[in-house]
Protein backbone atom coordinates (compact mmCIF):
# COMPACT_ATOMS: atom_id res chain seq x y z
CA UNK A 1 0.00 0.00 0.00
CA UNK A 2 1.28 3.35 -0.96
CA UNK A 3 1.90 6.28 1.25
CA UNK A 4 2.42 8.67 -1.45
CA UNK A 5 -0.26 11.75 -1.88
CA UNK A 6 -1.12 13.20 -5.45
CA UNK A 7 -1.68 16.63 -5.44
CA UNK A 8 -3.49 18.51 -7.79
CA UNK A 9 -4.17 21.97 -8.97
CA UNK A 10 -5.94 23.39 -12.01
CA UNK A 11 -8.34 20.45 -12.76
CA UNK A 12 -10.87 19.38 -10.03
CA UNK A 13 -12.28 17.42 -12.07
CA UNK A 14 -9.60 15.48 -12.73
CA UNK A 15 -9.11 14.68 -9.18
CA UNK A 16 -12.55 13.82 -8.79
CA UNK A 17 -12.37 11.18 -11.61
CA UNK A 18 -8.33 9.86 -10.58
CA UNK A 19 -10.16 9.20 -6.80
CA UNK A 20 -12.63 6.84 -8.63
CA UNK A 21 -9.92 4.74 -10.80
CA UNK A 22 -9.23 1.69 -9.14
CA UNK A 23 -5.10 1.41 -9.59
CA UNK A 24 -5.08 4.78 -7.90
CA UNK A 25 -6.92 3.73 -4.83
CA UNK A 26 -3.27 3.53 -3.44
CA UNK A 27 -2.53 6.90 -3.83
CA UNK A 28 -4.12 9.90 -1.36
CA UNK A 29 -5.59 12.51 -3.91
CA UNK A 30 -5.56 16.16 -3.06
CA UNK A 31 -7.26 18.83 -5.58
CA UNK A 32 -6.02 22.61 -4.41
CA UNK A 33 -7.99 25.82 -5.71
CA UNK A 34 -5.10 27.72 -3.98
CA UNK A 35 -1.83 27.34 -5.82
CA UNK A 36 -0.03 28.46 -2.43
CA UNK A 37 -1.71 26.36 -0.22
CA UNK A 38 -0.55 23.61 -2.74
CA UNK A 39 2.64 24.53 -2.50
CA UNK A 40 3.31 24.70 0.93
CA UNK A 41 1.70 21.33 1.73
CA UNK A 42 3.77 19.77 -0.99
CA UNK A 43 6.81 20.99 0.62
CA UNK A 44 6.27 19.98 3.80
CA UNK A 45 4.95 16.49 3.41
CA UNK A 46 7.06 15.76 0.07
CA UNK A 47 4.24 15.41 -1.78
CA UNK A 48 3.81 14.96 -6.23
CA UNK A 49 1.90 17.81 -7.58
CA UNK A 50 0.32 17.61 -11.21
CA UNK A 51 0.02 21.11 -12.44
CA UNK A 52 -2.14 21.68 -15.46
CA UNK A 53 -1.62 24.60 -17.70
CA UNK A 54 -3.75 26.61 -19.23
CA UNK A 55 -4.15 31.02 -20.17
CA UNK A 56 -5.57 30.86 -16.08
CA UNK A 57 -2.90 28.74 -14.76
CA UNK A 58 0.12 29.76 -16.85
CA UNK A 59 0.45 33.14 -14.69
CA UNK A 60 0.80 30.93 -11.69
CA UNK A 61 3.99 28.35 -13.03
CA UNK A 62 6.35 30.66 -11.80
CA UNK A 63 5.55 29.64 -8.14
CA UNK A 64 6.01 25.83 -8.99
CA UNK A 65 9.12 25.75 -11.50
CA UNK A 66 12.04 26.09 -9.17
CA UNK A 67 9.81 24.28 -5.53
CA UNK A 68 11.61 21.44 -3.75
CA UNK A 69 8.79 18.76 -4.55
CA UNK A 70 8.29 16.64 -7.72
CA UNK A 71 6.37 18.22 -10.22
CA UNK A 72 4.19 16.50 -13.27
CA UNK A 73 3.06 19.31 -15.71
CA UNK A 74 0.35 18.34 -17.66
CA UNK A 75 -1.09 20.61 -20.79
CA UNK A 76 -1.73 21.06 -24.45
CA UNK A 77 1.83 20.76 -26.63
CA UNK A 78 1.52 24.52 -27.83
CA UNK A 79 1.57 25.41 -24.23
CA UNK A 80 4.08 22.49 -22.68
CA UNK A 81 6.75 23.52 -25.39
CA UNK A 82 7.28 27.12 -23.93
CA UNK A 83 11.31 27.52 -23.43
CA UNK A 84 10.71 28.91 -20.16
CA UNK A 85 9.44 24.85 -18.98
CA UNK A 86 12.57 23.20 -20.42
CA UNK A 87 13.91 22.87 -16.33
CA UNK A 88 10.96 20.72 -15.87
CA UNK A 89 11.36 17.67 -17.16
CA UNK A 90 7.90 15.59 -16.08
CA UNK A 91 5.40 16.91 -18.98
CA UNK A 92 2.73 14.94 -20.51
CA UNK A 93 0.65 16.54 -23.26
CA UNK A 94 -2.91 16.69 -23.70
CA UNK A 95 -4.69 13.88 -24.62
CA UNK A 96 -3.15 11.09 -22.30
CA UNK A 97 -3.78 7.93 -21.80
CA UNK A 98 -4.44 6.99 -17.93
CA UNK A 99 -1.94 4.29 -18.35
CA UNK A 100 0.72 6.49 -19.12
CA UNK A 101 -0.15 8.82 -16.77
CA UNK A 102 0.06 5.83 -14.24
CA UNK A 103 3.50 5.06 -15.49
CA UNK A 104 4.65 8.61 -15.11
CA UNK A 105 3.62 9.05 -11.54
CA UNK A 106 5.46 6.22 -10.22
CA UNK A 107 8.35 7.04 -12.53
CA UNK A 108 8.52 10.52 -10.47
CA UNK A 109 7.65 9.13 -7.30
CA UNK A 110 10.41 6.29 -7.51
CA UNK A 111 12.51 9.44 -8.73
CA UNK A 112 11.53 11.41 -5.37
CA UNK A 113 12.37 9.05 -3.21
CA UNK A 114 15.99 8.15 -4.33
CA UNK A 115 16.75 11.72 -4.32
CA UNK A 116 15.04 12.27 -0.83
CA UNK A 117 17.54 9.06 0.35
CA UNK A 118 20.64 10.24 -0.98
CA UNK A 119 19.92 13.90 0.75
CA UNK A 120 21.70 13.97 4.17
CA UNK A 121 21.66 17.25 6.22
CA UNK A 122 25.05 17.37 8.61
CA UNK A 123 24.54 20.99 11.06
CA UNK A 124 23.70 23.73 8.07
CA UNK A 125 25.15 21.96 5.27
CA UNK A 126 23.23 19.12 2.98
CA UNK A 127 25.17 16.45 1.75
CA UNK A 128 23.82 14.73 -1.60
CA UNK A 129 25.30 11.01 -1.52
CA UNK A 130 23.90 10.89 -5.08
CA UNK A 131 25.83 14.13 -6.90
CA UNK A 132 28.71 13.81 -4.60
CA UNK A 133 28.28 17.25 -3.58
CA UNK A 134 28.09 19.51 -0.43
CA UNK A 135 25.19 22.70 0.09
CA UNK A 136 25.07 25.47 1.50
CA UNK A 137 22.71 28.87 0.71
CA UNK A 138 23.02 28.07 -3.11
CA UNK A 139 26.45 27.03 -3.20
CA UNK A 140 27.73 23.53 -3.99
CA UNK A 141 30.93 22.15 -3.64
CA UNK A 142 31.74 18.68 -5.37
CA UNK A 143 33.76 16.03 -3.01
CA UNK A 144 35.19 13.02 -3.93
CA UNK A 145 33.67 9.53 -2.86
CA UNK A 146 35.77 9.33 -0.32
CA UNK A 147 34.71 12.90 1.08
CA UNK A 148 31.22 11.85 0.92
CA UNK A 149 31.36 8.65 2.95
CA UNK A 150 33.28 10.34 5.38
CA UNK A 151 30.70 13.03 5.54
CA UNK A 152 27.88 10.42 6.00
CA UNK A 153 30.22 8.91 9.10
CA UNK A 154 29.48 12.32 10.45
CA UNK A 155 26.19 12.28 10.16
CA UNK A 156 25.74 8.81 11.95
CA UNK A 157 27.87 9.45 14.81
CA UNK A 158 26.38 12.02 18.01
CA UNK A 159 29.70 11.89 19.20
CA UNK A 160 33.45 12.60 18.10
CA UNK A 161 34.21 9.85 15.18
CA UNK A 162 37.77 8.42 16.39
CA UNK A 163 40.94 7.93 13.80
CA UNK A 164 40.77 4.64 14.03
CA UNK A 165 36.73 3.92 12.98
CA UNK A 166 37.40 6.31 9.95
CA UNK A 167 40.67 4.51 8.88
CA UNK A 168 38.02 1.06 9.26
CA UNK A 169 34.87 2.74 8.03
CA UNK A 170 35.76 4.92 5.15
CA UNK A 171 39.49 3.77 3.75
CA UNK A 172 39.23 0.05 5.12
CA UNK A 173 42.85 -0.20 6.67
CA UNK A 174 43.28 -2.01 10.36
CA UNK A 175 43.12 -0.65 13.10
CA UNK A 176 46.67 -1.15 13.37
CA UNK A 177 47.95 0.31 9.90
CA UNK A 178 50.24 3.21 10.23
CA UNK A 179 49.27 5.96 7.70
CA UNK A 180 48.26 9.77 8.37
CA UNK A 181 45.48 9.18 5.43
CA UNK A 182 42.95 10.59 7.64
CA UNK A 183 44.88 13.50 8.68
CA UNK A 184 45.87 14.17 4.86
CA UNK A 185 42.55 14.23 3.91
CA UNK A 186 40.81 16.03 6.59
CA UNK A 187 43.62 19.13 6.06
CA UNK A 188 42.42 19.06 2.14
CA UNK A 189 38.56 18.65 3.20
CA UNK A 190 38.97 21.81 5.77
CA UNK A 191 40.81 23.94 2.62
CA UNK A 192 38.17 23.45 0.25
CA UNK A 193 35.37 24.40 3.03
CA UNK A 194 37.44 27.55 3.96
CA UNK A 195 37.59 28.51 0.14
CA UNK A 196 34.29 27.51 -0.98
CA UNK A 197 32.08 28.84 1.89
CA UNK A 198 34.62 31.10 4.47
CA UNK A 199 33.84 28.11 6.84
CA UNK A 200 37.20 27.90 9.16
CA UNK A 201 35.32 25.65 11.93
CA UNK A 202 33.80 22.78 10.40
CA UNK A 203 35.51 20.15 10.79
CA UNK A 204 36.67 20.21 14.68
CA UNK A 205 38.86 17.75 16.90
CA UNK A 206 39.51 16.97 20.54
CA UNK A 207 40.74 14.12 22.42
CA UNK A 208 37.87 11.26 21.35
CA UNK A 209 38.42 12.55 17.76
CA UNK A 210 36.55 14.37 15.01
CA UNK A 211 33.24 16.00 14.74
CA UNK A 212 31.30 18.84 13.31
Amino acid sequence: MSNSTISIYGNKIFSEILSEIKIFSKYKVKYYDNIDSCINEAEKNNELVIFFISKATSVLLNKVKKKNFSLILIGKHSELKSKSLNIISNQITLPFSIMNFEKKVIETIAKNKFKKNSVINLNDYIIDKNERKIKKNNIELQLSEKEINFLVLFSKSKKPVSRNLVLKSVWHYSLESETHTVETHIHRLRKKILEKFGDNNFIKNNNDGYYI
